[in-house]
């Protein structure tokens, strides 16, 4: 695939375990681009669509980051762990034989429109020119201040208790991490994120993505 001259807009599934640089990364080689970045991080531990741009597109980063997103995924209730994901182990737990999947609808009703959220301290967020994750890391005590974000439609798709699925669109920033915990306090409880896979920014949509190992092979041939 020719990504030379002018630049282009690639999309990519991002593998479980990858970091979204492990991408940029892995396919630059094949570019024949001098630049090239994502739009929108994802966590290693999450799966799901990548926007790449190169050359001249990469002034659009800013634009497309911004873009609404959609992502579907599922969460543990009935649990914390510090990092409101897999990341870290359970550091709490509580009983769930009295929630009812009723409950679990009306809470994440609860966390649609515009809310404050409170970014996990395992978290890319800067502070003072350092991610958040490396000083919780070294067991620093961090404060994070609430951003406001607007959830779209926040839908639970199934209910298999522990396990409950959903499927969110929200706003640019918003922490799908954040949203499983919050939930889980709504209900007195506790949540971390199990998966999580991004299907959509804006327009760009995770059917129409390439695998990464694929986009190196069909390169390589058309060498």
């Amino acid at each position: 695939m020719n990504t030379a001259g002018s630049g282009a807009i690639l999309l990519f599934n991002k593998p479980y375990g990858w970091s979204s640089f492990d991408v940029i990364r892995k396919i630059r080689p094949f570019l024949n681009s001098r630049k090239a970045g994502h739009a929108g991080t994802l966590d290693p531990l999450a799966t799901g669509l990548l926007v790449v741009c190169t050359e001249k597109f990469t002034k659009k980063i800013n634009m497309i980051q911004a873009l609404e997103k959609e992502y579907t995924g599922t969460f543990f209730l009935g649990a914390e762990t510090p990092s409101f994901d897999m990341e870290t182990p359970v550091s709490q737990t509580f009983g769930i034989s009295h929630i009812t999947e009723e409950m679990i609808r009306k809470a994440a009703g609860r966390l649609c429109g515009k809310i404050k959220q409170i970014p996990p301290l395992h978290s890319a967020k800067k502070i003072n020119g350092e991610r958040a994750y490396k000083k919780a890391r070294r067991g620093e005590t961090l404060v994070l201040e609430p951003k406001e974000v607007t959830i779209s439609e926040f839908e639970i798709t199934g209910v298999n208790l522990p396990s409950v699925d959903f499927r969110v669109i929200c706003s640019s920033g918003t922490y799908i991490r954040s949203l499983a915990h919050d939930l889980g306090k709504l209900l007195d409880n506790g949540a971390y994120l199990t998966s999580l896979c991004r299907t959509r920014i804006g327009n760009y949509l995770l059917k129409n993505a390439m695998e990464v190992e694929n986009f190196a092979k069909s390169d390589k041939k058309e060498a």
